[in-house]
């Protein structure tokens, strides 16, 4: 598959089609850019965020979701449930800020290299391409390709139910290779309000879409979600 600079271009002008009630995509207001910039809230066990998942196509609350910092070591890991108490697989991190096994997905991915949940300057002039690989789940054998292209977009001040934040906005494009031989261009686009404050992104859109072999030209949209903080420690 060939992960170019054109996938990141095209994959910016992903639009998915709403229907019955959508919700309209989330705002803040700009804001001078902190100086100095400042530094990010280390983990320590026992810290949480928790975040309401809404679908964007119908506006439609899909559940809460919980994260709580388990463990500060050799790695990070933080574990999720639901409201129910139902657990989901944890996220883990070989250091702050560094994923190596992301739940976020439908299936659990592990990258190797890990990759950066935020950008690794605060700046709202940074942007970096990341390429690495991912398996899926227990399926240690597949390599699959995988190229991000993150940019910061400025800072502002933004509303969740949780309050209010001062967070830097950024945006992570990606072309990656699926498992699935059936699909191709498969692309991922993801905006981000990361509050240093509390080590964690307060709101997240996400959407993404695909291309079936022999069928080139005609997208498929996936899911298009938002996630919002609601209350952290």
């Amino acid at each position: 598959m060939n992960l170019s600079r054109r996938a990141f271009i095209t994959s910016a002008a992903l639009a998915p089609v709403a229907c019955g009630m959508p919700l309209s995509y989330e705002n803040g207001t700009p804001v001078p850019q902190p100086s100095p910039l400042p530094s990010v809230r280390l983990p320590q066990v026992g810290q949480e965020w928790t975040y309401v998942k809404r679908d964007v196509f119908n506006g439609k609350t899909l559940g809460v979701l919980t994260e709580r910092v388990a463990k500060v070591g050799s790695a990070i890991v933080i574990e999720r449930s639901l409201a129910d108490g139902a657990q989901l697989p944890s996220e883990i991190q070989s250091a702050w800020g560094m994923v190596t096994t992301d739940p976020q997905w439908p299936r659990l991915l592990h990258f190797n290299p890990a990759l950066p949940l935020w950008p690794q300057e605060l700046s709202s002039k940074w942007s970096k391409q990341f390429t690495t690989h991912y398996n899926i789940g227990d399926y240690s054998d597949s390599k699959l390709g995988w190229q991000e292209y993150m940019s910061a977009e400025g800072w502002e001040k933004i509303t969740v139910p949780a309050g209010v934040f001062v967070a830097l906005r950024y945006q992570t494009q990606i072309h990656y290779q699926s498992d699935d031989d059936n699909k191709v261009d498969c692309m991922r686009k993801e905006t981000m309000w990361f509050a240093p404050t509390i080590g964690r992104w307060v709101a997240r859109e996400a959407s993404g879409s695909y291309e079936i072999q022999g069928q080139l030209g005609e997208v498929i949209n996936e899911g298009s979600y938002r996630w919002e903080l609601t209350a952290y420690k």
